[in-house]
């Protein structure tokens, strides 16, 4: 079971989690987007990152690793 959060709960979550992973202390999750037609899971994605100084590989794979992590906790409202 997940819990439901709001786009601004979901994004400030996303943003977090990726800041804090190494090498991505500067890139910023801008917003979560809801999957249509996805109604139970993961119904949400990250489209959105602006990589400051981090390399794109870092933030890529920390994005993934984020997405898994808060989407076996949380889905979007």
């Amino acid at each position: 079971m997940t819990d439901a959060k709001s786009h601004d709960e979901l994004t400030r979550l996303a943003d977090d989690a990726l800041r804090a992973q190494p090498g991505c202390e500067t890139a910023r999750v801008m917003r979560v987007a809801a999957l249509p037609l996805v109604r139970i899971g993961r119904n949400w994605e990250i489209p959105d990152v602006v990589l400051g100084d981090s390399l794109i590989s870092d933030v890529d794979r920390a994005v993934m690793s984020v997405h898994r992590q808060l989407g076996r906790r949380f889905h979007l409202v």
